[in-house]
């Protein structure tokens, strides 16, 4: 979020008499604006309304990651395309689709996704070692989530 959004946004706020609390996050931005409900007097041209604060807090910088992820930067992660149960068998009994140190072609079948009791077949997008799978059978995905980590090749 750059300063001329920033800008915008608190602008807009301040302009809306309905508008008394708005939060939010953007790209490790958060901002938060809240007025008080006495805004309802006179106001000077290009400043803020009395009883308007607005805040931005940035959130703290994440760590550098340990030496040993930066060397998976070649990894690539299949991602839930949809929300449901994660399933690494078509049945209890069938073997997983894919196990770690498979080696997957792009269009490989890597394991099902149910939701609304319909079973989705969700295939590798690229050719590659699987690292790990991330999820444990039956466990309930969201969307985007990281499911197997592929090693490219």
């Amino acid at each position: 979020m750059n300063f001329k959004e920033l800008k915008e946004i608190i602008d807009l706020v301040t302009s809306k008499e309905e508008i008394e609390e708005l939060e939010l996050e953007k790209s490790g931005v958060r901002l938060r604006i809240k007025r008080s409900s006495n805004h309802a007097g006179s106001r000077a041209p290009g400043s803020v309304a009395t009883g308007t604060t607005a805040t931005l807090a940035l959130d703290p910088p994440s760590p550098p990651p340990p030496v040993a992820l930066q060397t998976e930067e070649d990894l690539f992660y299949i991602k839930s395309p949809i929300v449901g149960t994660f399933y690494q068998a078509l049945s209890p009994t069938s073997e997983p689709f894919v196990s770690v140190g498979d080696f997957v072609e792009k269009g490989t079948v890597v394991c099902i996704i149910e939701a609304m009791k319909l079973m989705n077949e969700i295939e590798s997008d690229v050719t590659g070692e699987v690292i790990r799978i991330l999820v444990e059978d039956g466990q309930p995905v969201e969307y985007g989530e990281k499911l197997f980590a592929i090693r490219q090749r």
